[in-house]
């Protein structure tokens, strides 16, 4: 397994719409693998393939986001190919992150609750309902899938400020791995 780099925005593959999976194979399995091993190495509940430079309807979710701290150390779940079959007409307002966007949080609205089909690694087709957290990372990862990402959600001032904290946040990260690479020269 391996960690894979989560692209940054403004990246523009984070705005490319990923291709349908075909091939339920070992390289398939692979990607999942590597996947996991990055969004648990960067603390995340969600990753989807587009934001690790792959172009696939992958999507990775922890189960904490449907069972708290019960679905912390069960498998995660494995959405290929995914598709919204239903979503509610009760919205509700939550607090988003994303691994694209590190430290930047912001309130989107999103559909209380969500179903969708999608595939396992194994190609078998499933359904699965979400609600709350469930729903929002079904959704915010889809958007990924979509070339969507959580800022084209708010309005333009909120859009505004989180491009400012991004853009801060990115510039410190390179002058923390500046920082890094000298002291280890």
């Amino acid at each position: 397994m391996a960690v894979l780099d989560v692209l940054p925005y403004p990246n523009p593959f984070l705005r490319k719409r990923a291709g349908d999976v075909e091939d339920f194979d070992d390289r398939l399995r692979q990607i999942v693998a590597d996947m996991e091993e990055t969004m648990a190495d960067e603390d995340g509940i969600g990753l989807a393939a587009t934001q690790v430079g792959i172009d696939l309807r992958l999507l990775i979710l922890s189960r904490y986001a449907f069972e708290g701290e019960a679905g912390k150390d069960k498998p995660n779940l494995v959405m290929i190919n995914p598709e919204i079959v239903w979503e509610s007409d009760e919205t509700v307002v939550g607090e988003e992150g994303c691994l694209s966007f590190p430290g930047v949080f912001i309130q989107v609205e999103r559909p209380q609750k969500v179903r969708i089909r999608a595939r396992d690694a194994d190609g078998e087709t499933y359904e699965i309902e979400g609600e709350g957290l469930g729903a929002r990372a079904i959704l915010h990862e889809i958007d990924h899938l979509e070339g969507v990402v959580m800022i084209d959600h708010v309005s333009h001032l909120t859009r505004k400020r989180a491009l400012k904290k991004h853009q801060r946040n990115q510039k410190a990260l390179q002058a923390r791995a500046r920082e890094d690479a000298r002291k280890s020269r």
